[in-house]
């Protein structure tokens, strides 16, 4: 492992899976970001209302390439090794350094759902976060209806803590959250099993 604080000033961490490289978020991935979150229907426990416009795409991956620059997180752009598309992304972010804890968040397109792909991923940026970037803690905020989330989470032995109530608002209305976490030493366990 490198150092367990990496610095903001490192180079944004490229990872490799099997199927996937996970990698910096590009200007030339606004359109495949566009697709996805412009599709309300399968946006609809993201968090945020659907873009609407391709600048709001734009401002998407800023924001993403953002958290890497001020030192809060990183965000994965997934793109498939085998024809090189962009097909989702994953991320630690709101990351407390002195905590050692930060959030998880990830979406992926629609067609390439149900295909491992996702956990694939998050098993490798988890790897990072416990490994290379010293967590202690990873949280998930996962909206109760969020099947397919939950699912993935708990896969991942993420253990559910209960409910954080109206802490979402989109849609025009307040949501609640349910909260799963994993520790490093679970992680670990799980990792060596």
């Amino acid at each position: 492992a490198t150092d367990p604080m990496v610095s903001m000033h490192s180079p944004f961490p490229q990872l490799v899976t099997p199927r996937l490289t996970l990698r910096q978020i590009l200007p030339q991935d606004v359109d495949a970001l566009y697709a996805i979150h412009s599709d309300r229907d399968w946006m609809q426990w993201y968090g945020v209302e659907p873009i609407t416009e391709r600048y709001e795409a734009i401002q998407l991956a800023e924001m993403f390439v953002s958290w890497h620059a001020a030192g809060s997180g990183f965000r994965w752009g997934l793109e498939r090794r085998d024809d090189g598309r962009l097909i989702g992304t994953c991320g630690l972010f709101r990351w407390n350094k002195s905590w050692c804890n930060c959030v998880i968040g990830y979406e992926i397109a629609p067609d390439c759902s149900g295909q491992g792909l996702m956990l694939e991923a998050v098993e490798a940026i988890l790897d990072y976060g416990f490994n290379d970037m010293g967590l202690h803690r990873v949280q998930a905020e996962t909206h109760p209806d969020n099947l397919a989330s939950i699912k993935l989470a708990t896969r991942l032995g993420f253990r559910f803590e209960g409910v954080h109530r109206e802490q979402a608002c989109w849609g025009g209305q307040f949501h609640d959250l349910n909260c799963y976490s994993l520790l490093r030493n679970e992680w670990r366990e799980r990792s060596a099993a």
